[in-house]
């Protein structure tokens, strides 16, 4: 079998590392790179021919490739001169993009898209969302830092004494434990909201304060991901949101549902009533913000406040985000490369079926036929 690794287009970070290849090789698998795939996260092509990869060109890999991986997905044209019997692992993040779905299932195509591996024990290892989000929350503290004109920590000197910075962390998820955990090792006072209740002795151990609106609704199906409110909370919430922003220095947004628009939880109002210098960063801008102004990929100053809208910090940390994503994805791998170095997509496991989107010109993944139906 032969898997080709694509270099990405807009993006610095690799799917794969030197040390997959070895390890592909070694179960007898072909492993062709395009060249240059490697360079913008530091692995430069000697690193990849050394391991047994055929540094190829990307028609080649477009060609002959069985199996054809990349973050990212495909531009439109790729995936309409791909041959039907090309297996495709990427990112496709179906729940928005339901126009590519129904392309590539229209086309015939077998695509598996990593950001739909089910939320389970089992599949931690491969959780690549867990992993990208483990680097937004660092990120993000550290950026909200860089721009914050006062210290994170509490000092004491001849000068006399600073008062530690007050952050408030909206979203008790990956990102925003991460978030909370750096953001209390640079010694600010954090406080942290979030609809879920279960996250609350999570967020007590790392050291912030939880804040709780009452009456919120959850769900257990929802894969750790919060789920839409009645408008009632929603209007208690926002009110009592606006409370804490307004009397923080920093604040970082991660609340998003999937397949939705962000939830507005921080208006322009609340903005105003901020400190001058102070800064919100907001991760879930690619998908409308959770603050009223955010911008997407852009940083803005509204009343002396800098809104920082980032939602791809992992591609600022391409290094680390690539060798995340390389073991996240070298397991996943585990499930459909037999010991014969030869593909196997057996749909009676929950994990392949759930991560697959489209084959034989049907969508697989339950949820995101519900979307699109």
């Amino acid at each position: 079998m032969k898997t080709g690794i694509l270099k990405e287009t807009e993006d610095p970070r690799v799917a794969l590392l030197p040390e997959s290849v070895l390890s592909l090789k070694k179960s007898g698998v072909e492993v062709m790179m395009e060249q240059g795939a490697g360079t913008g996260a530091f692995f430069p092509d000697e690193a990849y021919r050394e391991a047994g990869a055929a540094l190829v060109g990307r028609d080649t890999i477009m060609q002959e490739a069985d199996l054809i991986i990349q973050i990212n997905p495909l531009s439109d044209r790729e995936f309409r001169e791909l041959r039907k019997e090309a297996v495709v692992i990427t990112m496709l993040n179906p729940l928005v993009r339901t126009d590519i779905v129904q392309k590539v299932r229209d086309l015939g195509l077998t695509v598996f898209s990593l950001d739909m591996i089910p939320r389970i024990s089992r599949a931690q290892a491969m959780d690549v969302l867990s992993s990208m989000a483990t680097i937004a929350g660092y990120k993000a503290v550290l950026d909200a830092a860089g721009h914050l004109p006062r210290f994170f920590p509490m000092f004491m000197s001849a000068a006399g004494t600073i008062k530690p910075a007050k952050v408030l962390v909206l979203g008790a998820g990956v990102a925003g434990l991460q978030a909370i955990a750096i953001a209390r090792k640079l010694g600010a006072v954090v406080e942290v909201f979030d609809v879920r209740s279960e996250v609350k002795e999570q967020v007590q151990s790392l050291g912030g304060k939880f804040i709780e609106v009452e009456g919120a609704r959850e769900d257990a199906a929802a894969g750790g991901y919060a789920v839409e409110q009645t408008k009632e909370f929603e209007e208690k919430q926002r009110q009592l949101i606006f409370n804490h922003v307004s009397g923080s220095d920093v604040v970082i947004t991660t609340a998003q549902i999937p397949g939705k628009k962000a939830p507005l939880l921080v208006t322009k109002q609340a903005v105003e009533a901020m400190p001058h210098g102070s800064i919100i960063v907001d991760l879930a801008a690619s998908s409308g913000g959770n603050c009223e102004l955010t911008q997407n990929g852009k940083i803005i100053q509204h009343n002396q406040v800098t809104i920082i809208g980032e939602s791809n910090y992992p591609a600022t940390m391409p290094s680390d985000a690539s060798r995340m994503l390389a073991r996240n994805l070298m397991n996943f791998l585990n499930l459909l490369i037999t010991e014969e170095g030869t593909l196997k997509l057996d749909f009676e496991d929950e994990i392949v079926r759930g991560t697959c989107v489209t084959h034989q010109k049907e969508i697989i993944n339950e949820r995101v036929k519900s979307f699109i139906d």
